[in-house]
């Protein structure tokens, strides 16, 4: 376990922590104090306790805003997960009613082909307007 120093509102003080783990302590450390100070220049210094305190609720409530941020945050990327699954379905429905409509056409098209190696005279099976635009809806 390491030792380190921080410097709170004026005041040093020494801290255990998990060895490694030193320049991470020092740097919330500093952050603490940035608080600190900025609250001491605006009410004047009422006590480490009360700052530290003061300082302690508004990190909190940072800390608790980030978290509804995160939650939004998730529940929308849930919803467009949930969106582009739906289309996916939709267009793989699309895929197969299209490659349904290419296959009738190639029945038809080899009925056709068929017709004319055998010489018959009949009019042939080819795809209405009607066949193409419900292929394409």
């Amino acid at each position: 376990m390491s030792k380190v120093s921080v410097t709170l509102n004026g005041r040093e003080f020494t801290i255990g922590c998990e060895d490694g783990q030193e320049a991470y302590l020092k740097e919330l450390a500093q952050t603490l104090d940035r608080r600190v100070g900025t609250i001491a220049s605006q009410v004047g210094q009422i006590g480490d306790l009360r700052l530290l305190l003061m300082a302690a609720l508004m990190l909190v409530d940072e800390q608790k805003d980030a978290e509804r941020r995160v939650e939004a945050l998730e529940s929308h990327v849930e919803h467009l997960r949930r969106e582009r699954s739906g289309s996916a379905t939709v267009q793989a429905a699309d895929r197969d009613r299209l490659a349904r409509h290419v296959l009738q056409i190639a029945e038809r098209l080899d009925r056709f082909a068929d017709s004319l190696e055998n010489g018959d005279s009949g009019e042939p099976e080819l795809s209405t307007n009607a066949d193409l635009a419900e292929a394409r809806a």
